[in-house]
């Protein structure tokens, strides 16, 4: 086994970290009960940052390589990533909203708060697992064997066809479409964020702002579990029509992608350069 890993170092590290994800994943399962995972759902994740930490480990590195630690400037990078993907969330589907003519309104039930959070709560681990598992060690470790544009090329396909290889998903050519052209750019905007900051609590914090903004500040029900809501979601009769909103959306994040490209210029624009001359 040692001769193995002598021969082929590199190969080996990425055997070695794939087994190690998914044992950490599998053990996960065993011991999350549906009652720990109600109360707290954060095994799994837990265990690949233990699996994360092993790996840089062996390469004499630390998860500093991921700006993972406990400094006030990292972890302010994860409740700036959760605005701002939360707002950017809410922006593009007003544009959405501009385009087919929906209407946002404000929930007229009572909003239930406590659903607001918890939704927090549950959702951080998720979004966390995706950004050590695509835009973590193996990302990282890319990027120095090749460069940044083969690892973006490699983990956006990858974070793609795991979102795409869903039953639901795999029953409407529209929703393939939409993912197939949205996940990538979605993946660039975490790997950008990432690069930028040299944390990873950025990229999480924009991907939990994401997702919790799809179901708890923006959604289709009026039952307080959101803020807004939208009563009637324009269904597109044409592929024309279609496209266009494709377009419209990717545009709006290859936007942010770009300001956050930017990052050091738009943080001091926005006074924020304090955050970013912190001791990491």
């Amino acid at each position: 086994m040692k001769s193995i890993f002598t021969k082929y170092p590199i190969i080996s590290k990425y055997v070695l970290a794939i087994v190690l994800f998914f044992l950490a994943l599998f053990l996960s399962g065993f011991i999350d009960s549906p009652f720990l995972k109600r109360y707290f759902p954060y095994t799994s994740i837990i265990l690949l940052i233990v699996v994360t930490w092993v790996l840089f480990k062996t390469d004499n590195e630390s998860l500093n390589e991921l700006g993972f630690n406990l400094s006030i400037r990292n972890v302010l990078f994860l409740p700036l990533g959760l605005i701002i993907g939360a707002i950017t969330f809410l922006l593009v589907k007003y544009l959405r909203a501009w385009y087919t003519g929906e209407v946002f309104e404000l929930t007229t039930s009572e909003i239930n708060y406590k659903i607001l959070l918890y939704g927090l709560y549950t959702l951080l681990p998720s979004v966390a697992i995706e950004e050590f598992l695509f835009r973590g060690y193996l990302f990282k470790k890319t990027i120095k064997e090749t460069n940044v544009i083969i690892s973006n090329v490699v983990f956006g396909t990858i974070f793609m066809l795991v979102h795409i290889l869903d039953r639901t998903i795999l029953q409407s050519i529209p929703m393939i479409v939409f993912i197939g052209i949205t996940i990538p750019i979605g993946h660039l905007l975490f790997a950008t964020a990432l690069l930028k900051s040299k944390t990873i609590y950025f990229p999480i914090g924009l991907h939990l702002g994401n997702n919790w903004a799809t179901i708890h500040l923006i959604s289709n029900l009026n039952d307080g579990s959101s803020i807004f809501f939208i009563p009637e979601s324009v269904r597109f009769e044409t592929w024309s029509s279609f496209i266009t909103l494709i377009i419209i959306w990717n545009t709006f994040y290859v936007l942010i992608i770009l300001l956050i490209g930017k990052w050091d210029k738009v943080s001091t624009f926005l006074g924020l350069n304090q955050l970013i001359n912190m001791k990491k």
